[in-house]
């Protein structure tokens, strides 16, 4: 796989020299391709992309003629291993996903991971990413978020995230399809209780839409209306100061002795353990010490 090489970027790529491209692609509107991404579809030696018949529309539209080769779920721990041999024979590979930034909630971190276990060279160029384009577009909060994906299917596992969930004070980001939109809100506000959420659908499309709701809200309104499009759903975290409360009743129900040995039973150094334990009940540190002198704990 040779071809002349054109100048990409600030420079030219490099002969002989195998490398990995992951390239971000349109979520939605073609325009929001990047120049660098379209050059380097167009430079590559091959195009590995997670569904050639998807991908191909994109090609064609954009006048690319690099070979392609399907790299997806169920092919990409052997898949990864052939396309790493390429590139160790200086194959230049982009990886695109179908759309979206390769890696995300997609096979392509196995490519990436057996790409710097071989010592070849794995580059990003930035683009499109339905759970940043939902995150800024949500109206919540966006200095601290968790990204989850999609929820797993097993019912232990899906348990055991939503468990974690419902701690999490950071903005929540969470993938869906439209047909199992509506169980996955049951499940959320099961879990969470009533949350400001914002759902995104369609986005970069002609009929984007952010519904701005609560958990209960949008499970009414989808009584009336199926949900179509592809969903990233966008929840706010718990507050800290509900937190802080709630820390603050429960060592109300612990005795002094009880709530240091929380501490010490964790490797906490008694120090330590005291400041805490003051913070949480919302006396002195002093306070804390007198007690415990007094107890002779």
């Amino acid at each position: 796989m040779t071809k002349k090489r054109k100048r990409l970027g600030a420079g030219k790529l490099e002969e002989n020299k195998g490398k990995l491209f992951l390239c971000a692609t349109p979520i939605g509107n073609l325009d929001d391709i990047t120049l660098r991404v379209l050059n380097t579809l167009k430079e590559v030696d091959l195009i590995a992309a997670e569904d050639t018949r998807h991908s191909i529309k994109l090609l064609n539209h954009f006048e690319i003629k690099t070979p392609m080769t399907s790299y997806h779920e169920f092919n990409k721990v052997e898949k990864a291993g052939y396309l790493v041999e390429q590139m160790n024979q200086g194959v230049k590979i982009a990886l695109i996903t179908d759309a979206g930034t390769p890696g995300i909630s997609d096979p392509g971190e196995e490519l990436v991971k057996q790409c710097y276990e071989a010592g070849v060279e794995v580059t990003s160029l930035p683009g499109p990413a339905a759970c940043i384009t939902a995150l800024t577009l949500s109206g919540l909060g966006t200095r601290r978020f968790s990204f989850e994906a999609f929820l797993p299917t097993d019912k232990k596992e899906k348990q055991w995230i939503l468990e974690e969930l419902k701690e999490e004070t950071r903005t929540m980001i969470i993938y869906e399809a439209p047909h199992r939109l509506v169980r996955t809100l049951k499940e959320l506000y099961e879990a969470l209780g009533d949350r400001r959420i914002t759902i995104c659908r369609e986005l970069t499309k002609r009929f984007e839409t952010a519904f701005r709701t609560t958990f209960l809200e949008a499970l009414k309104a989808y009584e009336e209306v199926d949900p179509k499009g592809e969903c990233v759903i966008v929840i706010e975290g718990k507050s800290i100061k509900e937190k802080i409360e709630e820390r603050s009743m429960a060592s109300r129900e612990m005795s002094m002795e009880e709530h240091m040995e929380l501490y010490v039973n964790q490797g906490i150094d008694r120090k330590e353990a005291m400041r805490m334990v003051a913070k949480d009940r919302g006396i002195s540190k002093r306070e804390v010490y007198q007690y415990l002198l007094k107890n002779e704990l």
